[in-house]
């Protein structure tokens, strides 16, 4: 059984309220008997409670993540950058993976939510949970997710643009039936990477086929099947732009196995810039993500709400980078 301060109080014959004093540095007890508390504390082993301590102090000094799929490398680096920062300012990160379910991601919220945690962190699968989420009464800093345009803080990457320019580059490169691969419908950064493509196609004046878009999972397996289909048709595409890079591995793998040449004859460009893809065997195109940057950030901007008395909201927005490698034919930097 854990050592309470009320053990420590009749070990010594104090109150309880006095040992509690002495334990948080507050005034009303005497420097003798506060050296003879801590003793005695560190003797029996005594480590608070940290949500016991919240009730009073209203404040836990934790704060909760809540990622899409932990097995992504993207998200690791980005929960990286949180728990740097948070240890440098004193805080405990509670992560949750809500799998990309809707439901698991409000057993996440409901969990946290019970152990009061003072602020979150949180890329959303979809928006069904926002209003649950806007009801904790907490600082949130939304990531990659942007709920609206003027209330809601949000830190990450300009999805449009940064599509509209992963397209325009492989027209450049010479390819002219762009396909689109994407993630799941409910994701936010996925839709506006495919506004971004279609945004692209009008300004180049190509035309808009819906057989040459695709929706399915962040997962590899996903991006070759999806890649697979996309070869059934009868005019099959000579490039792909992928959702992200885990998707672009998926391509990459049925291009291989099916003897397409890349990039001499297919195209591929992903989102993220994950480890894998600048490895020699892969050396992937790709828009790049400051992962661990955003994390900071992220937690950065949540310490201001937190500490702010007014509510405040931010928007951090970080202009994308296209890292050329060789799955495009074109090697210069735009």
């Amino acid at each position: 059984m854990s050592v309470t301060i009320v053990d420590i109080a009749k070990k010594i014959g104090v109150s309880y309220t006095t040992v509690s004093r002495a334990l948080n540095g507050k005034k009303g007890v005497g420097e003798k008997t506060r050296r003879r508390i801590v003793e005695e504390a560190e003797k029996l082993g005594y480590q608070p409670n940290a949500i016991a301590r919240g009730l009073v102090s209203k404040s836990t000094n934790t704060i909760g993540l809540i990622i899409p799929d932990i097995t992504n490398p993207f998200f690791p680096e980005v929960a990286r950058g949180v728990e740097d920062a948070c240890r440098e300012a004193g805080y405990n990160v509670f992560l949750c993976n809500s799998n990309w379910d809707r439901d698991q991601e409000r057993s996440c919220l409901e969990a946290l939510r019970q152990n009061r945690i003072d602020g979150l962190i949180i890329n959303p699968n979809s928006l069904s949970n926002v209003e649950f989420i806007e009801k904790m009464g907490i600082p949130v800093v939304y990531l990659s997710t942007r709920i609206d345009e003027g209330n809601s803080t949000y830190v990450g990457v300009d999805n449009v643009q940064a599509a509209q320019m992963a397209t325009e580059y492989l027209h450049r490169c010479g390819y002219r039936r762009i396909a689109f691969v994407g993630g799941t419908v409910r994701s936010y950064s996925n839709n506006n990477r495919l506004k971004g493509y279609l945004a692209a196609l009008e300004k180049l004046g190509l035309p808009r086929d819906g057989d040459l878009i695709m929706n399915g999972r962040f997962e590899t397996e996903s991006g070759y099947e999806m890649t697979r289909k996309l070869f059934q048709l009868q005019s099959p595409p000579d490039a792909v732009f992928a959702g992200n890079d885990i998707i672009a591995l998926g391509v990459m793998q049925y291009a291989q196995e099916n003897g397409l040449r890349v990039p001499e004859d297919f195209g591929i460009i992903g989102f993220d810039d994950i480890y894998a893809s600048s490895l020699p065997q892969i050396q992937l195109t790709t828009v790049a993500m400051p992962k661990t940057f955003m994390g900071r950030k992220a937690f950065e901007m949540l310490l201001d709400k937190i500490h702010s008395e007014e509510h405040s909201t931010a928007q951090y927005v970080i202009r994308p980078k296209l890292i050329i490698r060789k799955t495009t034919r074109c090697i210069e930097e735009i």
